[in-house]
């Protein structure tokens, strides 16, 4: 029963793994975007406990891991979080602790310099839509679309 248990927990996060960010593409420069973005969660009350600079990080290591690959203009991600939904999620389920802290990306593609993405992960049905819900306005906000 264990085994099955456990092969069932892979197989629904294979499947969580394998969906598509909620996205937005615009035409604004990605200082413009990452400004609108600060904003939009500090606005939500909020605040950015961290950006992860992981196209500079791809760019920095790119030989040194053997690539010749350039995959990004520039991307940043952003991570936060809010008690006040947290909580909410996680007295539904304390296991939705794995989600904490939420992150938002902003990224420029090196094929596409005229067009900045910002978008998220999808979350599961239920509870966590809560949090779907705070980022999708917050990604919105970020490019106004709100």
């Amino acid at each position: 029963m264990k085994h099955l248990m456990t092969a069932a927990l892979i197989a629904a996060a294979s499947a969580c793994a394998a969906e598509e960010p909620v996205t937005y593409t615009t035409d604004q420069s990605f200082e413009d975007v990452t400004f609108g973005l600060e904003s939009a969660i500090i606005d939500a009350g909020l605040v950015v406990d961290h950006i992860s600079h992981t196209g500079e990080m791809l760019e920095r290591t790119r030989a040194d891991v053997g690539s010749d690959v350039v995959l990004f203009q520039a991307a940043d991600v952003y991570s936060f979080c809010s008690a006040s939904v947290s909580r909410s999620v996680m007295e539904a389920d304390p296991m939705n602790v794995m989600y904490c802290p939420y992150d938002i990306f902003v990224a420029v593609l090196a094929d596409k310099p005229d067009e900045t993405i910002i978008g998220f992960r999808p979350y599961p049905e239920g509870p966590m839509q809560e949090v779907q819900s705070l980022l999708d306005g917050i990604a919105r906000a970020a490019i106004g679309m709100e």
